[in-house]
């Protein structure tokens, strides 16, 4: 028997049929679950923070690279003068 990590609640999941990487809703809390394990089945839940904290990250790393664009610009002004 396989258990929701998040709610607790019961997977009607058999090891035979799943695959690492597969993602199984729970019927309960409507979490998504990834199979991380097939022997025995281990699942992690799928979290919307770790989504939005990767979307963070590429905004940040957006923002650093227009910085640069701009300071190479200026330079290039200064270079100019």
């Amino acid at each position: 028997m396989v258990r929701c990590t998040e709610c607790g609640a019961a997977l009607d999941v058999d090891e035979d049929e799943v695959e690492e990487g597969e993602i199984l809703p729970c019927p309960e809390c409507e979490v998504e679950l990834e199979v991380v394990q097939t022997q025995p089945v281990q699942l992690n839940v799928i979290s919307d923070d770790e989504d939005e904290d990767e979307d963070e990250e590429d905004d940040v790393a957006d923002d650093e690279e227009d910085d640069d664009e701009e300071d190479s610009l200026d330079e290039d002004d200064e270079d100019e003068s």
